[in-house]
């Protein structure tokens, strides 16, 4: 591949990043909203995660499927196809107001960003020389966290601005216009794709004679990588899942500086819907992290190896989670958006240590690390039945502390084959 060629390859895949990265995080302001809307515990709120997260495990592997018979380029097309479904199913669901019609809408549009990640994410890593693939994950996954930077925002003002005082009716009328607009842009990035000329990546089916015809369960540093990206995932859905509820309810209504975002208001409601809109504005704090970090990531690797990197960045975020459950107010909130810096290069460099090595299975590791990301959808619904629990939303974050230490003992020890 010339260099022409590799370089707007690397810019659609990294256009495909951003615009997947963008509809995940829009779940910060959907679950606040739906909470809102219908009256949620913790628990069935974290279920919008559920619906999401479980595609994934439901998905990836028809996925693999099916890109071994139309090929990644056509694979994209479906997927950007069904997201933009998914996104036009928002629509009913609001005009009914039914909670399962959203969930039903929410898992069919991860259905598309599921076959999105399953294409992207080893074409991605074979795009190039095999020693930089780790490089070139941290920055897809860097626009990546651009776009869950600029989610929340966009979440906070066209869906969650102005809830306050609304009828159930009116406020489900928040999510038609951004999601019908979604659907529209999605087709028309699947019409731009079709008419592309990306380079195909062919798995091969030879074996050198070095490697064993074995079973790919048998792979003990991908079995073991498939846990850590469960966890890894797990772990960031939750906190980013629980941060807005948790800053609207233990931070800005004990913080007299906020006061002033509810003045006139009289209902108890209203006075929830306004600061769970202030809270969305700092959901973009902890992807900025991960965007920061992820940017950053191709620059450390030349100078520290990504296991190494991967043990030291786990072993900070469970410090940052013991400081933030022992601390409270400006400090427990900023010690837990900031895991988000650290949390920013897991995925690329767990996922590029537990496909090194498999040669021709290297697609049905892929297909098995990408439905490892069902973490995020049972770690969140784990952690709001904890927190609806006497031990309460805040200190139920001390979950992620038994992920981080497991991804800590990958790099350490547990991605050697």
């Amino acid at each position: 591949m010339n260099k022409q060629s590799y370089g707007a390859s690397m810019f659609y895949m990294l256009l495909l990043f951003f615009t997947w990265g963008f509809l995940t995080e829009l779940d910060g302001a959907l679950i606040p909203y739906l909470k809102g809307l219908f009256s949620l515990n913790n628990f069935q709120a974290a279920l919008v995660q559920f619906a999401f997260f479980i595609a994934f495990f439901c998905v990836s592997l028809p996925s693999s499927w099916l890109l071994n018979k139309i090929g990644y380029h056509k694979g994209i097309i479906v997927g950007l196809v069904v997201m933009a479904i998914g996104s036009w199913l928002f629509y009913p669901a609001s005009v009914v107001i039914s909670y399962p019609l959203f969930l039903g809408a929410i898992f069919i549009l991860a259905s598309g960003v599921t076959l999105l990640q399953v294409a992207a994410n080893p074409y991605v890593a074979r795009l190039g020389e095999p020693s930089k693939a780790s490089n070139r994950l941290n920055l897809a996954q860097g626009f990546n966290s651009v776009a869950k930077v600029i989610a929340p925002l966009a979440g906070s003002y066209f869906i969650l601005r102005g809830l306050e005082g609304l009828a159930p009716e009116d406020q489900a009328q928040a999510v038609q216009v951004p999601y019908l607009v979604l659907g529209g842009l999605l087709l028309i990035l699947a019409i731009v794709f079709r008419f592309l000329k990306l380079p195909e990546v062919v798995e091969t089916t030879e074996r050198t004679e070095h490697e064993v015809d074995i079973s790919i369960w048998k792979r003990p540093h991908l079995v073991k990588g498939a846990v850590a990206i469960f966890l890894y995932v797990g772990a960031e859905v939750t906190i980013a899942s629980f941060l807005v509820i948790y800053l609207s309810e233990n931070i800005f209504p004990n913080l007299a500086e906020y006061q002033s975002y509810i003045v006139g208001l009289t209902d108890t409601d209203d006075q929830i819907a306004k600061f769970r809109e202030v809270g969305a504005r700092y959901l973009p704090f902890y992807w900025g992290g991960l965007m920061v970090g992820r940017l950053l990531g191709s620059w450390i690797l030349k100078f520290i190896n990504s296991q190494r990197l991967l043990t030291m960045s786990a072993v900070v975020c469970v410090l940052l989670m013991i400081g933030f459950n022992l601390s409270g107010g400006y400090l427990a909130m900023w010690l837990l958006i900031g895991t988000g810096l650290f949390l920013s290069i897991m995925w690329s460099n767990i996922f590029t240590l537990a496909i090194a090595d498999l040669g021709p299975q290297t697609s049905k590791g892929s297909g098995i690390l990408v439905a490892a990301i069902v973490g995020g959808a049972l770690l969140p619904p784990l952690q709001g039945l904890i927190a609806d629990s006497s031990v309460g939303l805040h200190h139920s974050f001390l979950i992620t502390i038994v992920c981080f230490v497991y991804i800590a003992w990958y790099g350490w020890k547990g991605y050697k084959h």
